[in-house]
């Protein structure tokens, strides 16, 4: 079990999370600057990215096409025909694995709010709890995805995480929210004279 403690008039996440204490988050920071709260990234490991791939499939055309057009020269013009469709078929497997290379989960908690976003190819799903609200928990049995419940809202994530470290992943989200709801709580209220 971890604990972490937090003084009233600490600036949220100075104080609870050390460097190299987070396993999947990490700290992000503002367009100014300041400490802005954690973010998970959840996504692919994928060992090209679409630019990368691009080079390598029109590196591959031109190999291929110039075999096949050698080929062609010496009187078997059939072997241009089934370089072209092998092509043409690689080319439509790396056009699906390119529009899902940048598919993932991300998970931000700034400040008494979770924001969670789910890429999957050109859609893009939001979803906004409020920290004090929120339920992480199992969707299933062991090693199934993490469920993210609150206000009338359900998200699943870890699609992108080995089932067996699901478990861990959750265990550091509801810690960090019990983190953000104690912060929160130790805040002064701006309405509240003093």
């Amino acid at each position: 079990m971890t604990a972490a403690f937090v003084h009233s008039h600490a600036a949220p996440w100075t104080v609870p999370f050390p460097p190299g204490r987070l396993r999947f988050g990490r700290s992000w920071q503002a367009a100014d600057g300041s400490d802005a709260g954690l973010r998970w990234a959840l996504c692919r490991n994928c060992s090209l990215t679409p630019g990368q791939l691009l080079r390598c499939y029109l590196s591959l055309c031109v190999v291929s096409l110039m075999i096949a057009g050698g080929f062609a020269l010496h009187g078997a013009p059939v072997v241009l025909a089934f370089a072209g469709l092998e092509l043409a078929a690689l080319g439509l497997s790396c056009l699906i694995y390119a529009r899902h290379a940048t598919d993932a989960d991300t998970v931000t908690l700034s400040g008494q709010t979770l924001d969670v976003e789910q890429t999957d190819g050109a859609s893009l799903r939001r979803a906004r709890f409020r920290a004090e609200w929120v339920s992480v928990e199992p969707a299933g049995g062991d090693g199934s995805l993490v469920e993210i419940s609150g206000q009338g809202q359900c998200v699943r994530v870890g699609r992108f995480l080995r089932p067996e470290h699901r478990a861990a992943f959750a265990r550091e989200l509801r810690v960090a929210l019990r983190v953000a709801r104690d912060v929160g709580v130790h805040q002064p209220d701006p309405d509240q004279p003093v």
